[in-house]
Parts: C-alpha cells; sequence; structure tokens
C-alpha cells in the first residue's frame, strides 16, 4: 500500500484496478480502528419477488486480485436463501470518520468447502459452538429455548459451557467440525464505486465496470475494468 491509495482525491487519470484502492482503504479503516467493526458491510439481497433486503456482515477476506470480497455465514439463512436465487448483490462499506465509501455489485457464490473449512478452523470454540446452537433466522418461543438449544447442542457436541454459554476454561474440549450448513460466501464485483468526502459536498467520486463469465461454481473470468468519473 503506497500513500497515493490514501490521498484526498481521486488521481486524475483513474486507477485501472480500483479493488486496490478499496483494499487499501478497509485496510486503513482496520489500521486506525476507526470504529469497533471497521471490515463490517451492508449485504443488499433481493427475493424472489424482488424485494431487496438489508443487513450488515462482516468482511473476511479482501481479494482485490482476482477481484472478490468474501464473508461467512449460516447456509440456512435468509440472505444465502435469496442470493442463492438470485446471486446480484450489493455491499456498502462507509467509514464516517475517513470520509471514505465503498460501493460495490456483483454476484454471490458459494465459497469452496476447503476455503470454509480453513476458516471455522481458526475461530474460537465459542463461536465454533454458534455455528451449530442456532438456526439463524428461524423462528423460536423465547430467549430461554434458545439457550436451551444451545447448551444441549453443546452437550452433544461434548462441550462443557458455563450458565454465561461460554466454554468452561481449563476444560479439555473436543475439536468441532464445521457444520455443513455453515461457510463463505464470495461476492465476485462487477460494478465499485469509490466515494471520497469533499468540502461544501463536492465530494470525489468514482465507478468501475466489468464483466463477470462464470468458469466454475466459485470462480468467474473477469474482463477489464473501466473507470468514469461521477459528479458528487
Amino acid at each position: 500500500m503506497t500513500d497515493a491509495y490514501l490521498a484526498p482525491t481521486l488521481p486524475d487519470e483513474l486507477p485501472n484496478n480500483p479493488m486496490h484502492w478499496a483494499q487499501a482503504w478497509l485496510a486503513e479503516a482496520v489500521a486506525q480502528a476507526v470504529q469497533r467493526n471497521p471490515w463490517s458491510m451492508t449485504l443488499v439481497t433481493v427475493n424472489d419477488k424482488a424485494q431487496p433486503s438489508a443487513r450488515i456482515v462482516l468482511c473476511k477476506a479482501f481479494i482485490a486480485d482476482p477481484g472478490y470480497l468474501i464473508f461467512y455465514t449460516n447456509y440456512q439463512s435468509k440472505k444465502v436463501q435469496e442470493l442463492t436465487k438470485n446471486s446480484h448483490v450489493a455491499v456498502t462499506f462507509h467509514w464516517d470518520a475517513l470520509g471514505r465509501q465503498i460501493r460495490i455489485e456483483g454476484q454471490a457464490v458459494l465459497s469452496p468447502a476447503e476455503e470454509s473449512e480453513s476458516y471455522f478452523a481458526t475461530r474460537d470454540t465459542g463461536s465454533q459452538l454458534g455455528a451449530w446452537g442456532s438456526d439463524q433466522s428461524m423462528p423460536i418461543g423465547s430467549r430461554h429455548a434458545l439457550i436451551t438449544q444451545v447448551r444441549d447442542r453443546a452437550r452433544k457436541l461434548g462441550v462443557a459451557i458455563s450458565d454465561g454459554l461460554q466454554p468452561l476454561e481449563g476444560v479439555q474440549q473436543p475439536p468441532i467440525a464445521r457444520p455443513p450448513h455453515w461457510g463463505g460466501v464470495r461476492v465476485w464485483a462487477d460494478r465499485i464505486e469509490l466515494w471520497i468526502e469533499g468540502a461544501d459536498r463536492v465530494h470525489d467520486r468514482a465507478t468501475w465496470k466489468r464483466t463477470l463469465t462464470r468458469e466454475t461454481d466459485f470462480d468467474f473470468a473477469a474482463g477489464a475494468w473501466a473507470g468514469t468519473r461521477l459528479q458528487p
């Protein structure tokens, strides 16, 4: 990363690969700890009735080349049910403290199993248990019923937990396998917009587009980016 990525305006000649700029902005937001979860982003999916739905998820990897990001979730959740039927999604990063925003549109696909396995192994025991303990987006009668469900599933996995649902310290806990209904989602970008806050609302703003051609269940062949500066 160079200082050019963090300049107060975009260069007159727009960069050929805006994903490198986006990656640098995300790294800076994390380095400065500008908010509790600087890698949080709004994810928008659309159902089969063309109704949009938005929620905050955490970006866990940003791969500038070939150009996708990854978040992890329960595959039985509403978001995955929707993106499985309509793979076109949108995400937005906004860091008010930095005066920067990234908007990405593209296609979402589930991650390869090995990618999900690798990330799941890095999670702490409590987070691993949480992936088994909750049926995300499904109704439940009460908070007590949810806690009871988590305790029951922990017991079946052989995990000893406290009344606060935390794994007991000093107790040998068994390894927890990744649930088959939990894993990564790759969002491949075919449009990206970079926005920098400017004085008197004269912001700096540009958008780039490219084509994506599906190659495998997980990957696309991507065309070259074409950028256009936009008025604020």
